[in-house]
């Protein structure tokens, strides 16, 4: 056999080692995406049933905080106590949800990845839980007080009474942690991308100014309309941005090299 007809069955057997490497039916592929969105609904109502049992001390150790421990909540619909006791339970159950709903997106893209690949996507995953707890963290004790201050600040100036209801203070709290929780795992959200080559860095790069816009947005929106409190939640949100930059470029240059190193060894590009 010639040099040139053995390179030339290397290269076959290399797009053919390409295709089998865990490529599956479309259908197969809905399939299996459906069953990983079951799951993660199903861990949601059990996360809920156990944030039900959990609402209670947390929802009593919170209203012995400052500020709302020198306040008198009020319940102006009959629906206000039950409404807050999902809303604590659904915060509760997202703790295991996030990190659950990682695992089972490497879970699902685990064939179309390289062992080592897997093994450092699988890493990812715990990091999910750490990286919410800082921003449920970033968001109660840095950012709530702040837009709390302001707003009673103004009410106060106007001369009001103040008469909160337990459902409006909490609804209030909730739409400033739930966001900014979910934003501090847009890291680990860019690097399962980058590694499913559906974005790259210099996507992102190109991306940077309408990504800066967004944020800004997102943290004047969630904050009192002060330049402080403005940039105090905006510089986390864009320096989230970069570390996402930065991680991406990271796995993508190991993506290329490993390219590399298979296009030397086969002759043909990966796929």
């Amino acid at each position: 056999m010639t040099d040139s007809m053995r390179a030339e069955s290397e290269a076959e057997a290399a797009r053919a080692r390409i295709r089998e490497e865990g490529l599956m039916p479309l259908f197969e592929h809905l399939g299996e995406l459906r069953k990983r969105i079951i799951a993660v609904l199903v861990v949601l109502a059990l996360g809920l049933v156990a944030g039900l049992i959990c609402a209670d001390p947390v929802y009593r150790y919170l209203m012995e905080q400052p500020p709302v421990n020198e306040m008198a909540l009020h319940a102006f619909s009959l629906w206000d106590g039950i409404g807050i006791y999902m809303k604590f339970a659904f915060v509760i159950a997202l703790i295991p949800v996030v990190p659950f709903a990682f695992y089972q997106l490497w879970s699902f893209v685990k064939p179309a990845l390289k062992p080592q690949e897997q093994r450092a996507a699988l890493r990812y995953v715990p990091y999910a839980v750490v990286m919410f707890l800082i921003g449920l963290s970033f968001s109660y004790f840095i950012v709530l007080p702040m837009a709390f201050s302001f707003t009673t600040k103004v009410s106060r100036h106007l001369g009001l009474e103040e008469t909160y209801g337990i459902t409006q203070y909490f609804t209030f709290m909730f739409n400033i942690i739930i966001p900014i929780s979910l934003l501090f795992e847009l890291p680990l959200l860019i690097m399962f991308l980058t590694m499913l080559r559906i974005v790259t860095p210099a996507t992102l790069r190109k991306m940077r100014r309408v990504a800066y816009f967004i944020m800004i947005v997102i943290g004047v929106t969630i904050t009192p309309p002060d330049v402080v409190s403005d940039i105090l939640v905006s510089i986390p949100l864009v320096v989230l941005y970069e570390v996402s930059v930065f991680l991406s470029a990271r796995i993508y240059r190991r993506q290329q090299r490993a390219d590399a190193r298979f296009e030397e060894d086969y002759g043909v590009q990966r796929i």
